[in-house]
């Protein structure tokens, strides 16, 4: 009897270990990013200021997802005039599709590490498949708050006109668009304390 009763505390114990993790994710951290052709005369990057989500992490079942949202108006090429062009009607049109969202699973590890995401891409009111390559991932106590924080670097590619975001394609304009995303995201507990960016 004591044996059973052993057993099962232990079952129990490695089930609520295996059991998935929820990540929220750091806004102040978090920054999706891109670059786009101008014309072939220069490439033009910009990044996302606003976003929120979850991810959440099963690193011993190497099972996870992801889920996140994008303020589309927040937009930022670090010049005005692009960045009120970028949300027109004949481009992102943030007026009616104020926000992108990406939701997929992790589909490849090195390890008991995330290194890939197959996901959905929704922009401009579309949906497409978007793959991430996660090229940098790690887990630590957070130095203010010491909850679990994880952090990684990701990347990945789509063409615009697949989303219906096609303005200058008929003048020579490429398409395709180059992503390069910085995220962080903790275990949700108490905020830490006032301390500058690192």
């Amino acid at each position: 009897m004591i044996r059973l009763a052993i057993a099962l505390s232990l079952a129990i114990s490695g089930a609520a270990l295996a059991e998935p993790v929820s990540y929220n994710i750091d806004p102040s951290h978090t920054y999706p990013s891109f670059e786009a052709d101008h014309g072939g005369m220069s490439i033009w990057r910009g990044k996302i200021n606003s976003s929120k989500g979850t991810v959440t992490l099963d690193r011993a079942a190497k099972k996870g997802e992801v889920d996140i949202t994008m303020d589309m108006t927040s937009i930022d090429f670090g010049h005005d005039g692009m960045n009120e062009h970028a949300k027109k009607a004949d481009l992102l049109d943030v007026a009616k599709y104020p926000t992108a969202t990406y939701k997929g699973t992790f589909s490849k590890f090195n390890g008991d590490a995330p290194a890939e995401v197959d996901g959905q891409l929704t922009l401009h009111g579309v949906t497409k498949p978007v793959k991430l390559t996660i090229n940098k991932f790690m887990c630590r106590p957070h130095r203010l708050t010491k909850l679990e924080n994880c952090g990684g670097d990701a990347s990945g590619a789509f063409n615009r006109a697949d989303f219906g975001v096609d303005m200058g394609k008929n003048f020579g304009f490429n398409m395709d668009i180059k992503l390069a995303i910085q995220v962080e995201a903790t275990v949700p507990g108490p905020a830490p304390a006032a301390a500058p960016a690192s």
